[in-house]
C-alpha cells in the first residue's frame, strides 16, 4: 500500500524571495496533486522520480533537475525511498524560466551551488554572500536547456505496446524489425514513430530506459556485472559504455557514492 503525503509549506514561504528544503521519501510514497505560489526546481539525489505535472508524465535520474513553475498541479510517486533538494523562488523571479514545467540541463555551478548550500544547511539565504549565491543558481537555471522529458511515452496504437512491453522487461533484446512485425507494421514506419513521438531513435529510448533501471538495481547494492545481465547486456563493459554516456560517470563510481550513507534529515 502506497503512504500518501500532503505537501506542508514553511509558514513563511509566501514572503520569502528564495528557500531551501532538503528532504526524504520512502518507498512507496505518494505525494498528493497540488500547488504552490512559488516556482520550484527539484534536484533529485538518488534513484528517480516519477512526478505527474498538468498531465504529463515527468522521469528524471538524478543528473536532471524538473522545474515547476508557480501555480502548476503536480504529484510524484517514489517506488523506492529517495533523497531530493528543492530550489524555491518567489513567482515575482521567475521570469526568464520556462512557463511549463520540464527538465533542465543544467551547468556544474548549479550542482556545486546546490551541493554547497546543502553541505551547509542553508533552508533561507540569510548573509548577502548567500543571497547572491542564490542569484547566480537563478541565472544559470534561466540558461538552461529545456528538455520535455527524460523518457517520453506515447499513445500511438503502434508504438505505446512496444513501450509499455519494455518497460515492462527492460531486459528485452528484440529489436526493432522484430517489434515492427509483431505490431503488424514495418521497421522503417515504427523507427519514424519513435522519431516523431518520442524525439529520439529507438535505440536511445531504450537506452534511457535501461539508465533508469540501472541506477535503481545499482543502489540496491547490485555489482556492475549483476545490473548488466539484469538489464540484458551480454558483459559489463557494454553497461559501463552506456552508464558513462547518459551519466559522464561509470556505474562503479556512481553505486559507491549511491551506498553512502544519506545523513540529512528532513527540514
Amino acid at each position: 500500500m502506497n503512504a500518501q503525503i500532503t505537501y506542508t509549506a514553511p509558514l513563511d514561504a509566501s514572503s520569502l524571495r528564495y528557500f531551501l528544503r532538503y528532504e526524504q521519501a520512502n518507498a512507496n510514497t505518494e505525494y498528493l496533486p497540488h500547488t504552490h505560489v512559488w516556482g520550484q526546481v527539484i534536484f533529485v539525489q538518488s534513484n528517480v522520480l516519477q512526478m505527474q505535472v498538468a498531465g504529463q508524465r515527468l522521469l528524471t535520474p538524478t543528473a536532471i533537475p524538473i522545474w515547476i513553475p508557480p501555480g502548476v498541479e503536480h504529484t510524484s510517486y517514489n517506488p523506492k525511498q529517495s533523497f531530493f533538494y528543492t530550489f524555491n523562488v518567489t513567482a515575482e523571479f521567475c521570469a526568464g524560466l520556462p512557463k511549463s514545467a520540464c527538465l533542465l540541463n543544467v551547468s556544474p555551478i548549479v550542482k556545486a551551488i546546490m551541493e554547497d548550500f546543502a553541505q551547509r544547511d542553508v533552508t533561507v539565504p540569510a548573509t548577502e554572500e548567500d543571497r547572491r549565491l542564490c542569484g547566480v543558481l537563478l541565472d544559470q537555471l534561466k540558461l538552461a536547456e529545456e528538455q520535455e522529458s527524460y523518457l517520453p511515452t506515447s499513445d500511438d496504437k503502434i508504438l505505446s505496446p512496444v513501450l509499455l512491453a519494455l518497460e515492462q522487461d527492460p531486459a528485452d533484446n528484440t529489436t526493432l524489425a522484430q517489434w515492427a512485425s509483431r505490431v503488424f507494421t514495418t521497421e522503417r514506419t515504427l523507427s519514424r514513430r519513435c522519431q516523431a513521438q518520442l524525439g529520439m531513435s529507438f535505440s536511445e529510448w531504450r537506452q534511457r530506459l535501461r539508465f533508469l533501471h540501472a541506477i535503481s538495481l545499482l543502489e540496491q547494492g547490485k555489482t556492475v556485472q549483476e545490473t548488466a545481465l539484469d538489464l540484458g547486456y551480454n558483459s559489463a563493459s557494454a553497461l559501463i559504455v552506456m552508464f558513462q554516456q547518459q551519466s559522464g560517470t561509470t556505474p562503479e563510481r556512481y553505486r559507491r557514492r549511491a551506498l553512502q550513507p544519506f545523513t540529512r534529515t528532513t527540514s
